[in-house]
């Protein structure tokens, strides 16, 4: 099994910055050394890094990854894109996530089809809506029409032609807060789009905190998934129900830690024959390197005694 780190917290001392406003500098030396030493293979690289790069700039970024033996593994260019205010600006960054895929080498472009949000529930506090965790959810499956998927479809199967003339796949992530947020939504489009280099991402943690109380089980999640699946988000996490308030908060935690039985998860995986990068990520709290290489360690084991 090869690993990705999909780090979502970039803290290397004294360095501090936001992980979702990452320019190309912030991969430090010490960084990347880092990364490999844990153990991993690759990175996944938000567009909003690769753009300001243009094709040379990010073909030399990548060639500077490979010097610390590392590959860009995955292209992260997500958003919804069916909606009228976001939709056509998102579909535009998916098509250049493409080209900075095919210019660097990376495997897949993924993506999640979330908006930003617009209902009561954020900020914190407020009343339920976009944000996880809540009775309902912004853009879900549950109030989704028959037509966006078809309309989401036919995006996707541009975007795979283009993907395939560069060999890259692409995946859509499942992920609150929009259609593709269970099981079924994912098995729905991918069916729709019907392209070889087009597959779901199962990140099952995503199914945990999209409602106060999940909707499918983890392991039914993950069953009905790994047969499509061609890039992997692992992460668990501990809820905590408040049915006075039909609340959930979560608390995110390595991978052997939570509530996600990922020993099952990775045996599904395996069945399956998932031969795709299992994305690792990364702590939000405490130390970041402690927590992550627990969770990679762990993943390798069970990987070892399956493959062995």
């Amino acid at each position: 099994m090869r690993f990705c780190y999909a780090h979502r917290r970039f803290t290397l001392y004294p360095q501090s910055v936001d992980s979702w406003a990452l320019a190309s500098d912030n991969y430090t030396d010490d960084f990347l050394k880092k990364v490999k030493d844990l153990g991993f293979d690759a990175l996944e690289v938000g567009l909003e890094v690769l753009s300001p790069l243009g094709e040379q700039g990010a073909k030399d970024f990548a060639s500077r990854l490979h010097d610390f033996g590392l590959d860009v593994g995955a292209v992260r260019g997500g958003g919804t894109l069916h909606t009228a205010k976001t939709g056509s600006e998102n579909r535009k960054r998916l098509d250049e996530a493409i080209n900075y895929a095919g210019w660097t080498g990376a495997e897949v472009v993924n993506g999640a089809m979330s908006a930003p949000p617009r209902l009561p529930g954020h900020p914190p506090g407020a009343a339920p809506g976009s944000q996880s965790g809540w009775e309902i959810s912004q853009d879900s499956s549950r109030d989704a029409l028959l037509n966006v998927y078809d309309e989401l479809a036919g995006v996707f199967q541009v975007v795979c032609t283009k993907a395939a003339d560069v060999n890259v796949n692409v995946t859509v992530e499942v992920h609150q807060n929009s259609p593709v947020d269970n099981s079924w939504s994912a098995r729905l489009l991918h069916e729709k789009v019907d392209r070889p280099n087009f597959g779901i991402n199962p990140d099952i943690g995503n199914v945990l905190w999209t409602y106060d109380v999940p909707e499918e089980s983890f392991d039914d999640a993950i069953d009905n998934l790994a047969p499509v699946a061609k890039y992997w988000h692992s992460k668990n996490l501990h809820r905590v129900y408040h049915p006075e308030n039909n609340r959930s908060v979560f608390l995110r935690v390595p991978l052997p830690d939570g509530e996600i039985d990922y020993r099952y998860a990775i045996s599904a995986m395996h069945n399956a024959g998932y031969s795709g990068y299992m994305a690792i990520e990364g702590a939000w709290a405490g130390d970041q390197w402690h927590n992550d290489a627990k969770s990679i360690n762990y993943a390798k084991a069970i990987w070892g005694e399956l493959e062995s």
